[in-house]
């Protein structure tokens, strides 16, 4: 009858470690779902970024080319030199 008992107890014991495995493993499954859904958005936004980096980066060079010209014509020491030359 022990014997009996215990097999059952066993039984039990098994099924409600199998149920917990399941449990662990599915809230798993919906983690790495969720973590991989998170890193396609970051992906897209990444490749946005570069695309627009890509997109100003020559431009900006165009603009500090012209922040400097502009910067030489109104700089003080180019102003005094015409103002000594006239």
């Amino acid at each position: 009858m022990i014997l009996y008992v215990l097999t059952w107890v066993g039984l039990g014991c098994w099924c409600v470690c199998f149920w917990w495995m399941h449990r662990i493993s599915s809230r798993q499954d919906a983690m790495l779902k969720e973590l991989h859904e998170m890193t396609t958005r970051i992906e897209r936004l990444s490749e946005a970024e570069h695309d627009l980096i890509r997109e100003v980066h020559p431009k900006v060079h165009e603009i500090k080319e012209h922040v400097e010209n502009v910067a030489e014509a109104v700089s003080p020491q180019n102003s005094t030199g015409k103002d000594a030359s006239s």
